[in-house]
């Protein structure tokens, strides 16, 4: 890489910040989430894990926290292959319970609701985990007191989780249908080819065809077109990948090389603690916790399904099929590209609509937290917005040389749109 071109990218690097458009909260809120937003708002920064226990008295049990940890653990072992089926088995259970939980204030009720209906969603989605699961429901059950409140919250959680469970039947979202081979057009600058080292076929096609929670269709916030091949920005945009993105790069430092590797997995798995945090220190009721999960993990749904819209909608071709076919044959990736086109980012579109929904709910800051990563062994890094998240996961895609900043920018925006849709037309999920 040449002086020349490192001098062309650096005015590029890190401008998100003057790319980025505001974040439009909804002016709308379901009842109960705004009764959320506003309690959490009050806490704001000073917030503190809920359930904390004066000293060498044991922790009250948290029952949400029970079962989001039983959800993530049943999802990361014994899950599905494709991210977007996963986002749906949370989605189903935490739906299922914020729905049953709306019918009965009783404490018993509340949390027998709650156990039934994500048990019975994970049994179903995650069969292999079914001695757990039901190791579960007994300890829950078992510290619920019993008597008719117990028994009409476990009878109503496992109805609604039947009900959602055969209100998406055929949905699309299964593997298979999410894989579903597609035929590109003939190569041209500009439009997507499978990428080295493998080559493989393109991912995720399918998705746009996928039945959405509450999106009119994959194509509602479809994404104008990304800048031309011949257009200075697109140039621009190479340049900074390029420089910064080469596995052999000598302008990227070791913290945005600890930045690309720290972001480089699943995005599920890395947003699965900022959510937690977010649930574990909420002062709401439990119905609104509930709804808190529900909602993050349908809007990271119907974003999965918009962002595969514009991604086969626009067939923009990844940085390193353009910088090879500009002339630099040799020119490798920091990290290995993944099989679908380059605008916008996956990555960014999940990071903002994650961004969205807990600024809504949750309000923009809290007290610290930590995150690690699969991807970065021993790195842990530590936040207080949940924005941060989304700048660095703009910056990391780049960084690996996979992205461009363009794809980046464009898919936070649209992450951010529709999470702004799910929190507008909450009311439809519970009508």
């Amino acid at each position: 890489m040449t002086s020349a071109v490192a001098a062309a990218a650096a005015p590029f690097v890190s401008s998100f910040t003057r790319q980025e458009p505001s974040l439009r909260i909804p002016s709308r809120l379901p009842v109960r989430t705004l009764t959320t937003a506003l309690a959490l708002a009050a806490v704001g920064a000073l917030a503190v894990p809920a359930g904390t226990a004066a000293p060498h008295e044991p922790a009250p049990v948290d029952v949400a926290v029970d079962w989001y940890d039983l959800t993530a653990e049943s999802v990361a072992a014994a899950g599905a292959s494709t991210q977007v089926t996963n986002n749906r088995t949370w989605a189903v259970g935490w739906l299922a319970a914020a729905r049953a939980l709306r019918a009965d204030g009783r404490a018993a009720y509340q949390e027998a609701a709650l156990a039934g209906a994500v048990h019975e969603a994970l049994s179903e989605l995650t069969p292999a985990r079914a001695a757990e699961l039901d190791a579960a429901l007994d300890a829950t059950l078992d510290r619920v007191p019993d008597g008719p409140a117990e028994d009409a919250g476990l009878a109503a959680g496992r109805r609604e989780a039947r009900a959602l469970l055969a209100e998406r039947a055929g949905d699309g979202l299964d593997p298979a249908s999410v894989n579903a081979p597609i035929t590109l057009p003939e190569p041209a600058p500009g439009v997507w080819q499978p990428t080295p080292p493998a080559y493989g076929p393109p991912a995720q096609a399918g998705n746009r065809h996928a039945r959405p929670f509450l999106l009119a269709g994959a194509d509602q916030y479809r994404l104008a077109p990304p800048p031309a091949v011949d257009s200075a920005r697109h140039r621009a945009d190479l340049a900074e990948v390029e420089a910064y993105g080469s596995a052999d790069s000598t302008v990227r430092t070791a913290h945005q090389t600890e930045t690309a590797e720290f972001w480089y997995g699943s995005s599920l798995t890395l947003y699965t603690e900022p959510l937690r945090v977010a649930l574990d220190r909420s002062p709401g009721s439990l119905a609104e916790r509930a709804e808190l999960v529900a909602l993050f993990h349908v809007a990271l749904v119907d974003t999965q399904i918009a962002t595969s819209d514009s991604k086969y909608a626009h067939l923009a071709w990844r940085p390193v099929t353009a910088l090879r076919a500009g002339g630099d044959a040799d020119w490798t990736p920091l990290h290995v590209t993944p099989s679908h086109p380059d605008y916008p980012s996956g990555h960014g579109t999940y990071a903002g609509a994650a961004e969205g929904v807990l600024t809504s709910l949750v309000g923009p800051r809290t007290a610290p937290f930590e995150l690690t990563s699969p991807t970065a062994p021993g790195v842990t890094r530590t936040y207080t917005t949940w924005r941060q998240l989304s700048v660095e996961n703009i910056d990391a895609r780049v960084f690996s040389g996979i992205h461009t900043r363009t794809a980046d920018v464009a898919g936070v925006r649209l992450g951010r749109t529709v999470a702004a849709h799910t929190l507008r037309n909450a009311d439809q999920l519970f009508d």
